[in-house]
């Protein structure tokens, strides 16, 4: 016997009390993995080759073995708490290094970059200002905080059924202001390009059995009417008319406003006559519109806005059909009886007043799915594609890993995408702390891909992974080496009693 036993058994018990220790310290760190010290015996070389009667000298560590296995995933109230469920590790970037992570807790930092707390910078794709998720290398991930840009409507889809037993309106022709013109009313809040709000309201008014007729107005007010008032906003005699107005109010010392305000008043008057004829008004409404005018030039203070408004307010021209919905004897639209028109119909609805986007929001009105049976009138669907501009109110990572950004326009885009990057051989990882890990050729090359893709694992978003050390069994554990580290002792001091007894010899 010699003490190289025991003094090696005493350094294996010692460096598993540390990885104990180690793990045990651990337990409440955030995507730690527990590691476990492996064991190899220990013989001399045999110079003559015949080694089998051999004791052996002892032990020695063969590994710390990293324990890659799921921790629990616990709730917490962050959203940028990011747990991984399954295969898989964080691929962050720090100084221009590429390290691992399982530890999911993330902020933004002044750049809106998503960061761990030793300022790693998460990766992955980023998306397109309209959303699009950008596949390619890997880059630091930064949550674009800015406004969602308005969307103008470009299309309406509606879906009604119009009742068979409807009776055609007592009252011809139609107007938008009298409802006994006219069967059923629909509006849909549509967006010009500026993402300002208008109503889009249709009118659909009964003509025969099967046959129906359908018109439109804007904010109230049908399209036809609306556009002859908007006539002075692209009138070029107006135009000039306006801008002279605004130069006197504004000169110093200030203009004859008054003059002005009269000359805007005849141009605007003389726009909005000559639409309204074209749109074949009846020579009554045409003088309401010329006393509009001339009354509202005369008014003391008056600007070219309110001459506008209390233009419009007497404009009335004769409505005009968009189109007309006709059926068959089964309550289902008829392409034959409708041609040559065609569905959808397009409308070129005015945006008046001004708002100074595009005059008119062209839209491509739909009826698909729309049948004529005998039951009560009624919307069953309408929907179109435009909103208004948002801006960010939250987001989150989805298990696939597409952060989501969530707007006060009730809109939704993807911000980016988070990948997951994992290893042949994850023990071969190298530790560096931190919850890091760093790439070695032990552990293969990193395949990188997203969430849910082949082996790799989902995510789970307001979560964390815990660590995965087991505190029971390392307590277990940890008494066992103690143990070991008695037993290793009690033959380094049966060696020195047999020494001492060999030395006693006479």
């Amino acid at each position: 016997m010699s003490f190289q036993q025991g003094l090696s058994g005493l350094n294996g018990a010692a460096k598993s009390l540390d990885v104990i220790g180690n793990n045990i310290a651990n337990a409440s760190t955030v995507g730690f993995k527990g590691s476990q010290a492996q064991f190899a015996d220990v013989y001399a070389n045999s110079l003559n080759g015949a080694g089998g009667n051999q004791a052996g000298i002892g032990v020695k560590v063969s590994q710390i073995a990293q324990q890659f296995t799921q921790g629990n995933i616990e709730s917490s109230n962050n959203p940028l708490d990011i747990a991984i469920n399954g295969a898989g590790f964080f691929r962050t970037e720090v100084a221009g290094a590429t390290q691992y992570s399982r530890n999911g807790q993330f902020s933004l930092d002044k750049e809106g970059f998503m960061v761990n707390a030793q300022g790693a910078k998460l990766t992955g794709f980023s998306a397109s200002t309209t959303g699009k998720i950008l596949a390619g290398s890997p880059v630091p991930l930064q949550i674009n905080t800015g406004d969602l840009e308005p969307v103008e409507t470009t299309r309406v889809d509606t879906e009604i059924n119009l009742n068979s037993e409807s009776k055609v309106p007592v009252t011809v022709p139609f107007n938008a202001a009298d409802p006994t013109s006219y069967n059923k009313q629909t509006s849909v809040d549509v967006y010009d390009s500026l993402g300002n709000s208008h109503v889009m309201s249709s009118f659909y008014v009964k003509t025969s059995a099967g046959h129906w007729d359908v018109y439109v107005a804007s904010d109230g007010v049908e399209i036809n009417t609306q556009k002859a008032a908007a006539a002075a906003q692209t009138d070029a005699a107006s135009i000039a008319a306006r801008d002279a107005y605004q130069v006197a109010a504004t000169s110093t010392p200030i203009g004859n406003v008054a003059a002005a305000a009269v000359t805007y008043a005849a141009a605007a008057g003389a726009a909005v006559v000559a639409a309204a004829t074209a749109a074949g008004a009846s020579p009554a409404q045409i003088a309401a519109i010329t006393a509009a005018a001339t009354s509202a030039g005369t008014t003391a203070g008056i600007t070219p806005a309110q001459i506008d408004e209390e233009i419009a307010e007497v404009t009335s021209v004769p409505g005009k059909r968009v189109g007309h919905l006709d059926f068959d004897t089964n309550g289902a639209l008829s392409v034959a009886l409708m041609a040559p028109q065609t569905l959808p119909l397009t409308i070129d609805l005015p945006v008046y007043p001004a708002t100074g986007s595009d005059p008119e929001i062209t839209i491509k009105l739909n009826f698909s799915g729309s049948t004529q049976y005998g039951a009560a009138t009624s919307e069953k669907k309408t929907t179109q594609d435009g909103y208004t501009a948002g801006n960010l109110q939250r987001f989150a990572a989805g298990a696939d890993g597409i952060i989501l950004g969530q707007y006060s326009n009730g809109q939704s885009q993807p911000l980016g995408q988070i990948v997951l990057a994992n290893f042949a051989n994850p023990n071969g990882l190298s530790p560096l702390g931190n919850n890091a890990w760093a790439e070695t050729s032990t552990s293969g090359v990193p395949l990188v891909g997203t969430p849910t893709a082949g082996s790799l694992g989902v995510l789970q978003s307001s979560a964390v992974e815990n660590s995965n050390v087991d505190l029971t069994a390392e307590l277990v554990n940890m008494i066992t080496a103690q143990r070991v580290y008695q037993a290793n002792a009690q033959t380094i001091k049966t060696q020195d009693s047999v020494l001492q007894t060999l030395v006693n010899l006479r």
